[in-house]
């Protein structure tokens, strides 16, 4: 299998590789703040942050810490490649993950061994791994999809190893490290560590030593987040997502002040308001189950594989996580959830599922057999027919996401509405109110924070809170009618620049 290995994990660099050349900026907010903090930790200023992309920690001054809301795995990785090269750009920042999605499809395949014990079947669920539809043309990027893949791919081999030897100690040590890596990676990543400790008090024996060691692998690594957390709050948990939980609308995640956000105002909207906003995150998280987790053509052949293979304590497990990751991002994020975090959140499990998709076209081929329909033979075409359909999904979903829909949310033209306020005589001090504010950063460094919900009186109070001095409009963030209540100094690259303060 070292060949196969090595072949995947070849292949596995050189699509995500290929796809990067269409991808020279981190392309939307996520990955422009993962990779914008991974600048300021390769250049020694630490976590701290010179943009403000929501208002959710309480901040009320720039720099500020970073890292309220996501957290910080991301921009550590981006940061180890800048500090190897000795370079800032972003073809350094996202060296690890381009390495990283290149260890998931044979990390993908040694899992699949494991379940199947057949080299076919293993080669192809690495296939699988490195034509990821939805997901390719998101491993690469400054973002968590190529870690928590990896770090799911591991988890799940770990459980391997314990069930081959439950009796030793480092498997419940490895759980709880990447179940902190996880959570390191993503608020979210908590989850694991749920799932390793229910595993350990489960075990047929020594279950506080079990429990004891995944929480002291946990700690070892997460630690000193929470001590710096605990510095800087006074809570283990930075402020910034709690208050996700009083939305009642997803543009409020951008509300200022924010303590507008309340349980109060959260109960005030009515118990059926509240019902149909997470029915219909329920729904398109389903949705989004569907075709993202399960790629579309993969779906059926994943179910399939995980009722042959139910018995299996993994894949009770994945399907329990996954089930739980729906719960919480359909009822208690919905908007979150509906907007994406599910979709991340579920990149974990990514691993199992292609592992499992061969074994369920298996199991559907040979049922069909013992009824007389189809041979023997059908099986390595119908295996192929899949591997290939898969590719020709996932060079659509590329083609689509980067060359229809265009790669990027307008980072380009920040440079040329740089160059209009300094015309306009903005000073370097000057702060600036806009959509994207590590983006802005990012390719102009000045300081921005973000455009907040509320309309002009929020505009006018954060304006004040922060000095800023300058309101930038997007078309994807313009309001129907321009905002009289500032001073409107014109617009380039279609976006709309006032003057807040003289």
């Amino acid at each position: 299998m070292r060949r196969t290995y090595l072949f995947l994990f070849l292949l596995g660099l050189a699509v995500p590789a290929f796809i990067a050349r269409y991808q020279p900026a981190p392309g939307y907010l996520d990955s422009d703040y993962y990779f914008a903090g991974g600048v300021q930790l390769a250049t020694g200023a630490g976590f701290s942050e010179p943009y403000l992309w929501n208002y959710l920690d309480g901040a009320n001054a720039l720099p500020h810490p970073s890292h309220s809301y996501w957290m910080p795995l991301a921009s550590m990785v981006a940061a180890l490649g800048m500090w190897l090269t000795g370079q800032t750009t972003y073809a350094a920042g996202r060296l690890f993950f381009l390495l990283i999605a290149a260890c998931v499809p044979p990390l993908t395949a040694a899992l699949a061994y494991q379940f199947s014990k057949r080299r076919d079947l293993a080669f192809t669920s690495g296939i699988l791994a490195v034509f990821c539809v939805f997901n390719a043309p998101f491993v690469g990027v400054t973002d968590n999809f190529g870690i928590f893949m990896l770090l799911g791919a591991l988890y799940f081999l770990v459980l391997t190893h314990w069930m081959k030897t439950p009796q030793r100690k480092i498997n419940w040590l490895a759980l709880g490290i990447l179940s902190a890596l996880l959570n390191l990676s993503r608020s979210d990543g908590l989850l694991w560590l749920g799932i390793s400790l229910l595993l350990a008090l489960s075990a047929a024996q020594r279950k506080p030593l079990n429990f004891a060691l995944v929480l002291l692998g946990f700690l070892f690594v997460m630690s000193p987040w929470y001590i710096r957390n605990w510095n800087l709050y006074g809570t283990l948990m930075a402020p910034g997502g709690s208050r996700v939980l009083w939305l009642t609308q997803y543009d409020q995640t951008f509300a200022y002040p924010p303590n507008l956000l309340t349980p109060q105002s959260f109960w005030a909207q009515g118990w059926r308001v509240i019902f149909t906003q997470r029915a219909a995150a329920f729904g398109v998280n389903l949705q989004s189950g569907f075709a993202a987790h399960g790629g579309i053509i993969l779906f059926p052949f994943i179910i399939s594989g995980v009722l042959y293979a139910w018995k299996d304590q993994r894949v009770k497990i994945a399907v329990l996580a996954w089930l739980i990751l729906l719960f919480v991002m359909s009822f208690l994020f919905p908007f979150a959830g509906a907007r994406g975090a599910f979709f991340h959140a579920g990149a974990a499990l990514q691993p199992i599922w292609w592992a499992l998709t061969p074994l369920g076209l298996e199991f559907i081929l040979v049922s069909l057999r013992k009824r007389g329909i189809g041979n023997d033979n059908n099986r390595l075409v119908f295996r192929v027919m899949l591997v290939m359909v898969t590719v020709m999904l996932t060079a659509y979903v590329v083609n689509f996401r980067l060359f229809v829909l265009g790669w990027g949310e307008g980072e380009d033209a920040y440079p040329s509405v740089e160059a209009f306020l300094v015309e306009h005589g903005a000073q370097p001090d000057d702060v600036v109110v806009i959509g994207n504010p590590p983006g802005y950063w990012l390719e102009t460094r000045r300081a921005a924070i973000a455009l907040p919900y509320g309309g002009a009186s929020a505009i006018r109070a954060v304006a004040e809170q922060f000095d800023a001095k300058y309101l930038i409009l997007e078309p994807r963030n313009r309001p129907p009618k321009k905002y009289s209540q500032f001073k409107f100094l014109g617009e380039t690259h279609d976006a709309h620049i006032y003057q807040l303060q003289p």
